[in-house]
């Protein structure tokens, strides 16, 4: 039957189809759903580890005894699992083993843009990338087959708008057809083969570098790729979904589409050099495969065409050539009707030929919309500590999460902001040279577990002086709610021990440790200014769950109008609920979810509390 499968779900269920049994990885946009979604299918295992270079570990353990596994993680996690990675190229793999990684064109979700193309080069591995979700269903077969055939991981490279865009895929009508796990073989010993000692890992590199040259024969004729014909006047390489757009753009043009991205077949972009007058490359992000084909003599047009930052879209392309001069303009609100793409058969490979009815394309200007900048939920519990630190003038140092968004106004409570685990170490360096200032790094709990043990670590081993506050709701929240060590259940929705971190900490040589409750203000301001103020290295663990996590809500607050004299201090909380309306303040009681935030910091005591609990004992002026 035919189905709607976003590409993360259409992965997960391409790896369930190929026999694969175990997933694992660390949840990160764009790639997040890929596991999720695996999970729900029969005699199925999943797994969310501490960070990435975990997941590979663990998926390059269950290669070891000829099993097929996976590991996902979003752009950047491929950096965090790179030392692995290089690791497992010179070993080999057993059973097939793909590393499925989710590019991040035009920052949608990342804190930068890479081209992971690039790690196949760098790595020594195949690149494999899909167009759409039926490819994304099917190449994942490929790959696992093209893993165990040459005994090495995979790459498996999406973009954002493959990993959430929806497209048709055939799917089984019954979903028992994976079967038992393969007969387990107990570890075979070979240390020859999987201990890189130099004395090993010199025959490993050559051996992969001839690995490499016969698999860039492979790419010659491998069904991945394949050659589309048509007009001899422009040639198009491409691959992922820039092949989509560029097929709109250009649909009378040669296409030589690239499903294995990497190594390169050069015998292939000769032959489309030779059909055609003029070649143009279309690829996200990096002129990956345009520096391959300029290095082989043969001029193309490339980035200096189109884009080399941000995501492509059919109009990035088609406004691109136009302006490059490889298409006519066409005025907006514009009418066109084209045939169809007539794919012909190319000897060896594998296109079938395809008749459609002719397609109308209307092109409408587009909408300027007003920005809609990012903020806190409302009643997020990070709100508190933000707000604290902004009134006691401290100088933060955060990293990627949720709590990044306290950098944004009226808040303004964040001053840098890198990758995961990077503030201790940031406010570390910056406590060595004696700044005289509040200096504070705040960190996520699943980011603490992810990388953030190692730099707090560093700074007791070091007699180091800073502070750390790590806000801890229990719960991955920014990806959509993934369980970390502190949850207290698997990703399979097995009860374990939580982990607490104040433990950790202890554990780690810090003395000055405290667990505060973040929406009481006035205790968070007190022991915030206590522990900044100390040259003793400490901790603050900020401990209350995710308010979208526990759905809890509370009647909202309400505004005495008489009261109210419109002093704006309610507005610097930044929480949406609250409106100016006129002559006094407002609070949207669909929106609010009665944290009473407001209620505490109002001086005048003109918003009240209407919560039963102790928040209706609140007193304003924090």
């Amino acid at each position: 039957m035919k189905k709607l499968l976003s590409g993360n779900e259409a992965i997960a269920y391409g790896a369930y189809q190929a026999g694969c049994h175990f997933g694992c990885g660390y949840p990160g946009t764009p790639s997040t759903e890929i596991l999720q979604s695996f999970i729900k299918y029969p005699g199925v295992y999943g797994e969310w580890q501490p960070n990435e270079k975990v997941a590979l570990d663990v998926a390059m353990g269950i290669s070891f005894v000829f099993q097929r596994s996976f590991a996902t993680m979003k752009l950047v996690g491929l950096n965090v699992a790179s030392d692995s990675l290089f690791s497992a190229v010179h070993m080999g793999t057993r059973g097939g083993l793909l590393v499925v990684v989710a590019d991040d064109p035009g920052h949608h979700s990342s804190q930068n843009e890479q081209d992971n193309r690039q790690f196949g080069r760098f790595a020594k591995l195949p690149v494999v990338e899909p167009s759409d979700s039926a490819e994304a269903a099917a190449f994942v077969k490929e790959a696992f087959e093209l893993s165990e055939t040459w005994h090495t991981p995979v790459i498996y490279r999406t973009t954002t708008r493959l990993s959430h865009s929806r497209s048709v895929v055939d799917y089984a009508d019954t979903l028992d057809v994976i079967g038992e796990p393969r007969e387990t073989v107990k570890y075979v010993r070979d240390p020859r083969e999987q201990i890189p000692l130099p004395v090993n890992a010199r025959r490993m590199h050559r051996e992969i570098e001839q690995k490499l040259a016969d698999l860039s024969e492979w790419a010659e004729t491998c069904a991945l790729n394949r050659l589309e014909p048509g007009s001899s006047k422009l040639g198009v390489v491409t691959s992922g979904v820039p092949y989509q757009y560029a097929r709109e753009v250009f649909p009378d043009a040669t296409f030589l589409k690239l499903g294995l991205a990497y190594p390169l077949p050069r015998r292939l972009f000769a032959t489309l050099a030779s059909m055609v007058d003029r070649i143009v490359v279309i690829e996200e992000l990096d002129p990956f495969y345009e520096e391959h084909i300029r290095l082989m003599g043969i001029p193309v047009v490339g980035k200096d065409v189109f884009p080399l930052c941000g995501e492509f879209s059919i109009e990035v392309v088609r406004q691109a050539a136009i302006a490059g001069g490889l298409l006519e303009a066409r005025s907006p609100g514009s009418v066109k009707t084209r045939p169809a793409a007539k794919i012909r058969a190319a000897e060896g490979s594998g296109v079938t030929t395809v008749l459609d009815a002719p397609v109308v394309e209307i092109e409408l200007p587009m909408l300027d919309l007003p920005p809609r900048p990012p903020m806190l939920c409302p009643g997020c519990s990070h709100r508190g500590v933000f707000y604290v630190l902004q009134r006691l003038r401290a100088t933060v140092f955060g990293d990627i999460g949720c709590y990044t968004l306290g950098a944004m106004p009226p808040l303004d409570a964040t001053h840098v902001c890198g990758p995961m685990g990077a503030s201790i170490g940031y406010v570390h360096g910056v406590d060595l040279v004696g700044v005289k200032e509040r200096t504070v790094a705040v960190i996520g709990d699943s980011t603490f577990f992810h990388s953030g043990m190692p730099p707090a670590l560093n700074v007791t081993a070091n007699k180091g002086t800073s502070t750390t506050i790590v806000v801890d709701n229990g719960i991955t929240a920014m990806t959509g709610h993934q369980t970390d060590p502190g949850t207290g259940r698997t990703m399979m929705g097995e009860e374990v021990p939580p982990v607490y971190i104040e433990n950790i900490v202890r554990a780690l040589g810090y003395e000055k440790v405290d667990v505060i409750d973040p929406y009481d203000l006035k205790n968070t301001r007190k022991v915030l200014t206590d522990h900044l103020d100390s040259d003793t290295p400490s901790v603050v663990v900020v401990r209350a769950p995710c308010v979208l996590a526990t759905r809890e809500r509370h009647p909202a607050p309400v505004v005495d109008p008489e009261v109210c004299d419109m002093c704006g201090m309610c507005l610097n909380i930044g929480c949406a609920p609250i409106m100016n309306r006129g002559e006094h303040t407002e609070i949207d009681p669909i929106l609010c979810i009665g944290c009473d935030y407001c209620v505490e910091v109002c001086p005048k005591g003109a918003i009240v509390s209407r919560r039963s609990d102790d928040g209706s004992s609140k007193e304003g002026g924090a």
